[in-house]
């Protein structure tokens, strides 16, 4: 690509800018969010390979155009059409191509460095001498995921290239004396200062970076001067906080403007030939636009498509039927995983030999398997990150949070990827990772934050398959099936209960969404998971009543056609988990009891919910046990619902 096809493509993409501009004037279309400015980042591409990744934010439309995609692609987006990248999900300038490497865009301009630390690894650990390419916007240089990838991809020495687009501004408000360059954070040798202006400078700059990544060499850190010459976005307008000076300074050092001026210069050009061409660019936008605009709109009944993964292959476990403790049998089923596919990962803090995980459930896997289970930093985000970038390229990452409790520094990209990629890229993007935790309380000593039941949270948000199982068989089988599984899933393992020894008589394959009965009965039902299930046992023992117990083991999807079937024959219910009562999953459970009038019309009494009041759970013992459901609250549910 010479520099007169540069030009093009640069006059190209800001044709296509104009065009939605005058689009969304004519009430013609929602949004658009422009690159004006960004365009000379185009040159990155005369660097970069097929199998090279490009993790780009919401102005790099040059940059994306020059990977491949078309003008029709963009207007495609633009229009939100049944055909676009999303589906017509994502707003404009939020690009995707699986075909092109393009990383779906998220709008935290920041969300996608981690995943780009988690390909740029992937790439490391198969020996390939591919590159990972990462923008994010100047202000988002401020987030905490910015050092985590920074730190990480030095850390593992990546084959990544990080570029801060530094346009002055985040939104309405200077970054200048919000940047980390400006604060001296980094040393004057830890980064490339680069002109983003000119494509010449882009392209030896990038060119520089970009090999000493394939070479091995680690990953580079690049802060791109540039200019943002429109807007934040079509709802925004920088007129009202930027000096008219400043604007039309800018304009002055328009890439486009400084690359054709040098060309006409330069004699491979002419004033004419310039004319011609925008000419040209006009009218061939113009035709894509209108193509597009014609195009089918997607369809009200397709909302829920790719929302959840399909099941995966669901097969019984690995594991032997004998006298064995959750512990035991997790540790086991990891250990056959990681040696039936070499693409399976694991990550987490501590979980190396010879630590082997602060419970022991991955004792003895880094010992024999060296090459694929890995101490992470303590990063919970960095955890969840890594976790999606390597999963794009082809791993199966199966990643620890050391407590459920640590699940909130990792929660962005918990809300922001894990959880959207798949049904937002309208499918072209597959996660299968299994994240694993230590779940619950009922043991003294963990305070506030290791005794955490949050299990709401995960239910809350779509796209994840969340398991809590009671028993070492089901703790195996849910692990596994999780593993084998295409999309993202929490495995959630009760740590009052993993302890306990007990004899497995028989293993079995379990699916997501398939509730078992422990115990028949006739009078009422019980729903109950995790830690409660040897509460309501013990209630059951000591009860009058035909209880029917049934263990939920996976919350999302929930097995509510098991529910219903013994509501039909018992007429009562009692749900027992250990969260909190506001928004718990228990409060779901009823209202999907009693919502549909022929599953409340089988209630003979209003169903109960015993659960953990909406308070956290103290330090000393005596705060701990007076928050929690105790087996007086549940033989005084039992009583309410048989009265």
């Amino acid at each position: 690509m010479n520099k007169l096809e540069l030009l093009r493509l640069m006059a190209e993409s800001r044709e296509g800018d104009r065009r939605e501009g005058i689009l969304l004037r004519q009430s013609k279309g929602w949004f658009q969010v422009s690159g004006m400015g960004h365009e000379a980042l185009v040159a990155l591409n005369l660097s970069l390979r097929a199998e090279d990744y490009l993790f780009p934010y919401y102005r790099d439309r040059g940059l994306v155009m020059g990977r491949g995609l078309s003008t029709y692609d963009l207007a495609l987006a633009y229009f939100a059409k049944k055909d676009s990248s999303s589906g017509g999900r994502q707003m404009p300038g939020h690009y995707s191509s699986r075909q092109h490497n393009i990383f779906s865009v998220c709008t935290p301009t920041g969300g996608s460095l981690l995943p780009a630390c988690g390909t740029a690894w992937a790439m490391k650990l198969r020996k390939e001498d591919s590159v990972c390419v990462a923008t994010i916007g100047d202000a988002a240089s401020r987030q905490g995921e910015f050092y985590e990838a920074v730190a990480f991809a030095h850390q593992e020495q990546l084959p990544l290239v990080i570029i801060v687009e530094d346009n002055k501004y985040g939104i309405s408000t200077p970054t200048t004396k919000f940047l980390p360059f400006h604060l001296d954070l980094f040393d004057a040798n830890s980064f490339v200062k680069l002109n983003g202006r000119w494509v010449d400078e882009v392209h030896q700059v990038g060119a520089q970076a970009i090999q000493k990544a394939r070479n091995g060499l680690g990953p580079t850190l690049i802060w791109c001067d540039l200019d943002r010459l429109s807007s934040h976005t079509s709802s925004d307008d920088h007129r009202v906080y930027r000096p008219l000076h400043e604007i039309e300074e800018m304009v002055d050092r328009d890439p486009i403007k400084l690359l054709a001026e040098e060309l006409i210069q330069g004699g491979q050009l002419t004033q004419q030939d310039w004319a011609a061409m925008q000419e040209e660019i006009k009218e061939e936008v113009d035709r894509a636009y209108l193509k597009a605009e014609q195009m089918a709109d997607p369809l009200p009944e397709e909302t829920n498509r790719f929302a959840m993964s399909p099941p995966g292959k669901v097969e019984a476990p690995p594991i032997q039927a004998k006298k064995q403790t959750m512990v035991s049998a997790i540790n086991d089923t990891f250990a056959k995983a990681l040696e039936s596919d070499p693409n399976i990962i694991f990550f987490g803090e501590d979980i190396e030999d010879p630590k082997g995980g602060v419970f022991g459930v991955t004792k003895g896997l880094s010992q024999k398997f060296p090459n694929q289970v890995f101490n992470s930093p303590l990063a919970e985000a960095t955890i969840m990150g890594v976790a999606v970038g390597m999963a794009i390229h082809g791993f199966r990452p199966v990643f620890e949070l050391q407590f459920i409790d640590f699940i909130s520094p990792g929660w962005n990209q918990i809300v922001t990827n894990l959880s959207t990629l798949t049904w937002r890229s309208n499918g072209e993007w597959k996660l299968p990772i299994t994240i694993y935790a230590p779940y619950g309380a009922y043991l003294p000593g963990g305070s506030l934050w290791h005794s955490q039941s949050n299990e709401a949270l995960l239910a809350h948000v779509p796209g994840i398959k969340t398991a809590i199982p009671s028993t070492p068989e089901d703790a195996s089988a849910l692990m596994w099936t999780s593993i084998q599984d295409d999309g993202p899933s929490f495995v959630l393992i009760p740590k009052h209960i993993f302890r306990k020894s007990v004899e497995v008589a028989s293993v079995e394959k379990v699916p997501f969404g398939s509730a078992k009965v422990v115990e028949s009965g006739t009078d009422i039902t019980v729903l109950a998971y995790g830690n409660c299930i040897e509460l309501v046992q013990e209630a059951r023992a000591k009860s009058s009543y035909s209880i029917e117990l049934i263990d939920l083991r996976s919350i999302v999807p929930c097995d509510y056609e098991l529910i219903e079937k013994s509501l039909s024959k018992t007429g009562r219910l009692v749900v027992v988990h250990e969260d909190t009562r506001t928004c718990g999953f228990g409060q779901s459970l009823i209202a999907e009891m009693v919502n549909r009038a022929e599953r409340f019309n089988l209630f003979l009494s209003p169903p109960e919910l015993v659960c953990r009041d909406d308070v956290h759970i103290g330090y000393n013992p005596i705060y701990e046990y007076a928050a929690l459901p105790d087996l007086f609250q549940v033989q005084e549910a039992l009583d309410r619902v048989m009265q």
